[in-house]
């Protein structure tokens, strides 16, 4: 059973630092892309970054310069270093992972798989 679980989200001060991890199990990922996105309710899923399984990466407008996206492929985790967060930066931040090119992460329906979030505060 394929799983991705994420973990690290909390409640922080804007300004603080953050890191999220999401732990792939049930297969290999080889030739997947994996990503964040951000959901701030009733809003949809924002994609926030990306990256490849060889680690070339994307970041959305509300994160380029805050975010880091990176992956370790031999333990299946990828994380989301989040710096200088902003209340805005609140939201159930989900791990994602789809075959193929990471731009296929711009259309949610082609994602393969999700995790279940976690849930990040930041308080202003």
């Amino acid at each position: 059973q394929v799983q991705l679980v994420e973990s690290g989200g909390g409640l922080v001060q804007a300004g603080a630092s953050l890191r999220l991890s999401c732990a792939a199990s049930g297969r290999t990922f080889d030739g997947y892309a994996m990503g964040w996105f951000r959901q701030a309710n009733p809003q949809e899923r924002e994609l926030l970054a990306a990256v490849t399984w060889p680690g070339d990466t994307y970041y959305g407008k509300s994160v380029t310069g805050r975010f880091t996206i990176s992956r370790d492929n031999a333990k299946n985790l990828m994380y989301l270093q989040m710096n200088t967060t902003k209340p805005e930066d609140t939201g159930v931040y989900y791990c994602a992972a789809v075959w193929g090119d990471m731009s296929r992460m711009i259309t949610t329906e082609a994602i393969d798989y999700w995790g279940k979030g976690t849930l990040v505060t930041v308080l202003s």
